[in-house]
């Protein structure tokens, strides 16, 4: 991953004072919509599903973040957090400094998991490849979501994972992170967040 520093260094700004500070490059609206997301628990990914067009398009906040990752690293480092971007997912964010010792991280993180391995295993059990879950031409239909709900081992899997109301709950629980997005009445595709974690959690299975 290439390495992101701010150009601009303290003695920089002492010798010169009329130099735009990063804060005044930024609206607050934008810092503050950012915050929102990931206080809810959202990864911000680079596309976003636009329901309206029926299509992905770029995420502003996203470009935001890209564009000025010196300054929302260093302002999350001061609020006692880490601002973490993934290149390979196309994908931010923030991870707590007491993420390591978080009950609830950890109990967050699973259930992520065994949601995305249930339909991991799920879609390559009726001969798809993994990777059109992650079209919103493909991804999960009526029939595939009809199937999982009625298959009692799926079931058990989600109530041992504390989805009580089964798939609906834990597909929200997906959508509400922006590691999902549902574009249509019953179909729902992988954003590049949640493609990236599956495949990584393949990719763990395989080498163990």
């Amino acid at each position: 991953m290439p390495e992101f520093s701010d150009a601009m260094g303290t003695v920089e700004i002492v010798d010169k004072p009329e130099q735009t500070s990063s804060f005044e490059q930024i609206l607050p609206a934008h810092s503050t919509a950012i915050y929102r997301e990931f206080q809810a628990g959202r990864v911000i990914v680079r596309d976003v599903w636009d329901s309206n067009r029926a299509e992905l398009r770029a995420n502003p906040l996203y470009n935001v973040l890209f564009n000025h990752l010196s300054h929302f690293r260093t302002l999350y480092e001061h609020l006692g957090s880490e601002l973490v971007f993934n290149e390979t997912g196309g994908f931010f964010f923030l991870k707590e400094s007491s993420d390591d010792e978080s009950e609830e991280h950890d109990v967050n993180a699973f259930r992520v998991q065994v949601i995305l391995l249930l339909i991991g295993r799920y879609f390559a059990r009726s001969g798809r490849d993994l990777d059109y879950l992650g079209r919103p031409d493909a991804g999960l239909n009526e029939q595939d979501l009809t199937t999982l709900a009625a298959d009692e081992e799926y079931q058990d899997i989600l109530r041992a994972a504390r989805f009580e109301k089964g798939l609906p709950e834990a597909l929200d629980y997906l959508d509400k992170r922006n590691l999902l997005f549902r574009s249509g009445a019953a179909r729902y595709f992988l954003s590049s967040a949640g493609m990236y974690f599956l495949q990584e959690l393949v990719r763990e299975y395989e080498q163990g």
